[in-house]
């Protein structure tokens, strides 16, 4: 099959939609299949072909709301690109952004079979997206599938309700490729964490919609000994995706009352340093360390983390808990996305007390939350009961070799 997948960014940036759409297509491409990615220009982008999946960069960021950053051209060049190409199948990843809202209004004009992933529809509750999801009800009738990540969430009973049938339940999952490769684990001699220290870890990206200031003040009132906090994410390096992602935050900083700024990273950064100073001169043995580090850095992470920390305010289905059922590290989530769904699924999390806001945005409830950290870093036997059961699970139902078979059938079966 020659197959077109379409994400708002990919390689070099690192984040869940791209994670999950390089899994699967160089998956496909490994089944025998030839895949392309279009997505956004990246200036620090040397390869257009990456373990066998072809790149197109197009110059545009944005989406059909707040409007696009893009030349006519640019945009006209796109949509000829998906329309004249021969793709037998052409998947969008995600809504509310570019390279999906552009194609939407001509869908019919596109000869390939056509898959949507929604991912959440993260904005169907805010009254500035209301006409866009007026529109949706009709596009949704021109796929020839939908692929939703959970049983039961905003998209797919936005889809429900729209009378759509024709969707297919395939969910996020995590590399057995990656978890299952035996691995030199240094990761906590090499960034100064002391050998009798246990090791909370959190994986997410300086967005400011993460969570980052609840993680940090809860570990802060836990008052764990001899344990190190490990936040480790990415700053938004790119403006284009600074801008889209600035967007969502001044949509979301009067529904939520928080403001986003200072940015993330200088945030936290400097929440570690007093954190860290103080605890110098008390000597509680407990320290945060705020940490942008490389994939292989991650991986070696999650192996050497005793928990997982995931205090997410705006999620879909978090690929970062699928990641550790395949690490074997037991979590603590906030109710964000399908995070219960999960837990049931892999029998090694707990949901933290979360209050929601205007149904869009979580806030972990701190005071209510230590208490559970507290328990379980202190109760080892159940965090290692946790771990198999998560790992059993994942192995057996959610890895993204198994997971890019699922969208193999799925396309051969719309041709």
């Amino acid at each position: 099959m020659k197959i077109l997948h379409v994400v708002e960014s990919y390689d070099p940036l690192l984040h869940g939609m791209q994670q999950v759409v390089k899994q699967l297509s160089e998956r496909l491409v490994h089944l025998g299949h030839t895949v392309t990615v279009a997505t956004s220009y990246h200036p620090e982008r040397n390869l257009f072909n990456i373990k066998g999946v072809d790149i197109a960069s197009f110059k545009i960021a944005g989406n059909a709301v707040n409007g696009y950053q893009a030349t006519n051209s640019e945009i006209e060049r796109y949509i000829e690109f998906v329309k004249i190409n021969g793709f037998q199948i052409v998947t969008i990843f995600a809504a509310q952004q570019w390279s999906c809202d552009i194609l939407l209004p001509i869908l019919d004009e596109i000869p390939a079979k056509k898959v949507f992933v929604p991912t959440g529809f993260s904005q169907l509750y805010n009254p500035k997206y209301q006409p866009y999801f007026n529109n949706m009800q009709t596009w949704l009738k021109s796929f020839d599938r939908l692929i939703f990540l959970s049983n039961d969430y905003r998209d797919i009973n936005f889809a429900k309700q729209n009378g759509i049938k024709n969707f297919e339940i395939i969910t996020n999952g995590a590399s057995a490729e990656e978890f299952c490769t035996p691995l030199e684990n240094n990761i906590q001699s090499e960034l100064g964490i002391p050998k009798n220290h246990l090791l909370v870890l959190n994986v997410s990206s300086h967005t400011g919609l993460k969570g980052h200031s609840e993680t940090i003040e809860l570990f802060k009132k836990a008052k764990l000994k001899n344990t190190t906090l490990l936040l480790i994410g990415n700053k938004i390096h790119n403006s284009r995706l600074k801008t889209f992602v600035k967007q969502i935050l001044s949509v979301l900083t009067p529904i939520s009352g928080i403001k986003y700024f200072p940015q993330c990273y200088d945030s936290c950064k400097r929440k570690s340093f007093y954190h860290n100073l103080i605890d110098s001169i008390k000597n509680n043995n407990s320290k945060i360390l705020i940490k942008d580090l490389s994939r292989v850095q991650i991986l070696q992470a999650y192996a050497a983390a005793d928990l997982f920390l995931f205090t997410s305010n705006l999620e879909c289905s978090p690929i970062v808990l699928f990641e550790c059922m395949a690490s074997k590290t037991p979590f603590l989530t906030a109710e964000v996305g399908n995070a219960a769904e999960i837990i049931n699924w892999s029998g090694s999390g707990k949901l933290l007390p979360t209050i929601k806001v205007n149904q869009n945005y979580s806030i972990v409830k701190i005071d209510e939350s230590v208490r559970i950290l507290r328990e379980l870093i202190d109760n080892a036997e159940l965090r290692k009961n946790m771990a198999e059961n998560g790992y059993t699970n994942w192995l057996n139902n959610f890895t993204w070799e198994g997971i890019a078979k699922k969208y193999e059938r799925v396309y051969q079966f719309i041709l």
